[in-house]
């Protein structure tokens, strides 16, 4: 009899979260979080002359809120976040050049925060390469760093991670839009009017198809898990219509949900000055407004269930954070088959997984609350090689595909 009481108890609680699916809802979550719109302190976009040596944030993604110079051979690249309190993922890009080919240091000054992206530079903003570990080094107290560099009137471009702004993503995106299974879109505009990108994959006819939804870039420094997502939705364009997963499902893709953020070169915030990956509950900032409605649209119109929902980021680390078995999900068993086959591929000695329970109103907690989808952050650290990114995405794409195929 208990056994059956918790079973008509789980049965009840599962069809509660799925109660019309189609409808936008609110929800609460154990640890709701403060989304409503705060101010963002903007950087002023110059181009800085300090005799021979210029320095400039006029670029799309470009962070440097001050550039002044400490000695004869040393300056001071100051960078701050758009709004406090907030995490400390201290973003930088700018260009730096001289009249006088010339070797200098310089110092990113974080004010109040502590130096994390190790150095990329650049000499067009499209080809990178990280700079020499022996011409970097922290400070006594390993708040900052200092940088030598060796100057020409060529712009040599520093930033903390390869720039992926709102033009690149598009571009990449419309390389794809010949491809007979993609079909490309938006979702509605952020704040300062920038398109919210939109993709649409599957073979034929999506109607009645089961729904993987991927999104990314919630966080405007996290190029790493951006390029994993670029990997992933690439084998699935180029491999689901012959192994037949396109044919049984749709994928809904939104590459860049912060494209604000992201050209203002914030640390993390949207223009709201909000964590968007915390908004998933209330839908106080436009672009999780629009996203969600535009993914509730989108099933509705297309009769799909949603089964499975990918966000993509960046942390110190690879990881993987899921549901544990408190959360009751339309794919039992999918997501440690999934974990185990990427990591037997990879020959991986530990897949890193962290599972919790639905707590804050994260996109994951969201899946399950609207969709009773199953619900994953894929991590991807800040300095994982990229050919082990692009790997991994594959990987994972090809993984998930073989899996979801035998369960539909």
């Amino acid at each position: 009899m208990k056994k059956l009481l918790f079973f008509i108890f789980s049965v009840f609680l599962f069809s509660s979260c799925q109660h019309n699916p189609y409808k936008l809802k609110t929800y609460k979550f154990p640890k709701p979080v403060d989304t409503t719109t705060r101010p963002i302190e903007y950087q002023v976009k110059k181009t800085y002359e300090i005799g021979d040596v210029s320095a400039t944030n006029e670029f799309p993604s470009a962070r440097l809120n001050d550039f002044t110079q400490i000695d004869d051979s040393t300056f001071q690249a100051t960078i701050n976040a758009e709004n406090v309190p907030i995490n400390t993922s201290p973003w930088y890009a700018f260009k730096i050049w001289s009249k006088q080919t010339k070797s200098v240091y310089l110092k990113l000054y974080y004010v109040v925060h502590r130096h994390r992206y190790f150095p990329k530079i650049s000499y067009d903003g499209d080809n990178w390469e990280r700079l020499d570990s022996t011409r970097i080094t922290l400070t006594p107290d390993s708040l900052h760093a200092i940088l030598k560099l060796d100057l020409t009137q060529k712009p040599l471009w520093i930033a903390g991670q390869e720039i992926q702004d709102h033009r690149r993503v598009g571009e990449w995106m419309n390389q794809w839009k010949a491809n007979p299974v993609v079909t490309l879109g938006d979702a509605g505009e952020s704040v300062q009017g920038r398109k919210m990108f939109f993709m649409d994959l599957s073979k034929g006819n999506h109607k009645n198809k089961p729904t993987v939804v991927v999104i990314s870039r919630q966080h405007p420094p996290e190029v790493t898990g951006y390029f994993a997502m670029q990997a992933f939705i690439e084998t699935i364009i180029e491999k689901g219509a012959i192994n037949g997963f396109l044919d049984k499902y749709r994928v809904l893709v939104y590459p860049m949900m912060n494209p604000d953020g992201v050209d203002l070169g914030h640390f993390r915030h949207n223009t709201g000055g909000i964590d968007l990956n915390r908004d998933w509950a209330k839908y106080n900032q436009p672009e999780i407004k629009q996203v969600t409605t535009h993914i509730v649209k989108e099933a509705k119109e297309g009769e799909n269930e949603i089964v499975l929902g990918l966000d993509f980021h960046s942390t110190h680390y690879d990881v993987y954070y899921t549901f544990d078995d408190s959360v009751e999900r339309k794919l039992p068993g999918f997501t440690k088959e999934w974990l185990s086959q990427i990591e037997k591929e990879l020959e991986l000695v530990d897949i890193n997984e962290q599972p919790s329970g639905l707590n804050q109103p994260i996109s994951k907690g969201w899946f399950f609350k609207q969709f009773g989808a199953e619900g994953i952050v894929y991590e991807i650290g800040d300095s994982t090689p990229r050919d082990f990114i692009k790997r991994k995405g594959e990987v994972s794409a090809v993984s998930m595909m073989d899996i979801l195929k035998k369960m539909r």
